[in-house]
């Protein structure tokens, strides 16, 4: 037999860096600031019902859709929280985390050569998604120091092949929560151009300051051309969990669906109901989440601009940008792969997130959703450090 080789589908995508850097912090001792998963578990309550239900018998398949109080807690979530009116039967589908949802939705619906517009720097299962797919990105960048969105440069982006949109706000990994101006030209496009749009929301609770999350399917004439995905993981301290959905009109969740049932068909049967408790009682723990975050996002700004690190404070999200030129780095994966030995601190470049690498080329990203004593230890560790190249 021949030496087997990877796929060509998956020629030129490397391992997710958060593999990497998180076996570079076991290994070295460091303090993780790379991979954005929290510290502390969500709310007890729901745990509990989760150990209610692998108690109860709930440990068979559930319906690949999802189980119907979870589709129905989440319909009712996006009622309560936007407004928006959903059949949990046909317009709301359970997945395995936002990852699933994205790769689904890719799957579902792209066509070898269709052209999918993204803003970079962009989560990295985008990437290997779309081209697994066979799509073709069109990459707009969201450019420091401001990382705002250049409305010339997403019209020239598309072109008479484009057919989706994959949003994502608030954003990962610049923090930016796209304003109601951008989602509307956003929103123009997508009509003037006849595309779906399909939006990575994970972090629609975790706002900060006064920004708002503004779902784009809350635009006039969206609501039937945007396939919307979330999850608990980040908005309820969940991430392990890998609970996530898409709701939208009935023949884009189709799609997903369609897609979804040959990848995981289904999982988490028993966190499936934890899930919608959590939905249904308990909708004030992700504003209490946002404000702590606020609070720890704040902590690790000070530490890092203490440090000599250029910081763009986020306005979401879980995590922070800075600029390493200032300390004579220009490039981002060589001081992280330098810090842990320096500092014993772990970080993400940036770069990785680009097609236009040089963009992103002197950037790192750092994640606060840890608990406040961590944050202190490694923002001290790297006081004390010579972090200058």
């Amino acid at each position: 037999m021949s030496a087997p080789r990877l796929a060509h589908r998956l020629d030129g995508i490397p391992p997710t860096i958060f593999s990497r850097m998180s076996a570079l912090a076991a290994s070295t001792g460091s303090v993780n600031l790379g991979q954005g998963f929290p510290d502390v578990d969500g709310p007890p309550e729901a745990i509990a019902h989760a150990v209610a239900a692998l108690e109860g018998g709930a440990n068979q398949y559930a319906p690949g859709i999802g189980v119907p109080a979870l589709r129905q807690a989440i319909a009712r979530h996006q009622q309560r929280h936007y407004g928006l009116e959903l059949d949990p039967d046909t317009e709301v589908v359970v997945t395995t985390g936002c990852t699933e949802a994205v790769a689904a939705a890719l799957l579902g619906l792209v066509d070898p050569g269709d052209e999918i517009v993204v803003l970079e720097p962009y989560y990295d299962s985008y990437v290997a998604m779309i081209q697994m797919a066979g799509g073709v990105r069109r990459p707009v960048t969201l450019r420091a120091p401001d990382y705002r969105l250049d409305l010339d440069e997403l019209r020239t982006a598309v072109t008479p092949r484009t057919r989706f949109v994959l949003l994502n706000s608030p954003h990962n990994p610049t923090g930016t929560v796209l304003n109601r101006a951008e989602l509307q030209a956003v929103a123009e496009l997508a009509i003037e151009h006849d595309l779906v749009v399909i939006t990575d929301e994970v972090y629609e609770h975790l706002v900060f300051d006064e920004h708002a999350h503004v779902p784009i399917a809350t635009l006039p004439g969206m609501a039937e051309r945007t396939l919307s995905l979330s999850s608990a993981g980040k908005s309820y301290s969940f991430t392990g969990w890998k609970v996530g959905w898409a709701t939208g009109p009935a023949a884009l969740v189709g799609a997903l669906l369609a897609a979804k049932q040959w990848l995981t068909f289904t999982s988490g049967s028993p966190l499936q109901p934890a899930v919608a408790h959590a939905l249904d009682e308990l909708p004030d723990f992700p504003r209490e989440l946002a404000a702590d975050l606020q609070e720890r996002r704040d902590l690790l700004c000070a530490g890092l601009d203490a440090a000599g690190l250029a910081v763009r404070v986020p306005e979401g999200t879980y995590f922070a940008t800075t600029d390493v030129r200032a300390l004579g780095w220009d490039d981002g994966l060589a001081f992280c792969l330098a810090l842990p030995e320096r500092a014993g601190v772990v970080a993400i470049p940036a770069q990785v997130f680009y097609d236009h690498q040089e963009e992103g080329r002197h950037l790192v990203r750092w994640a606060f959703c840890k608990e406040r004593p961590v944050i202190a230890e490694a923002m001290r560790r790297l006081s004390a450090a010579e972090l200058r190249a």
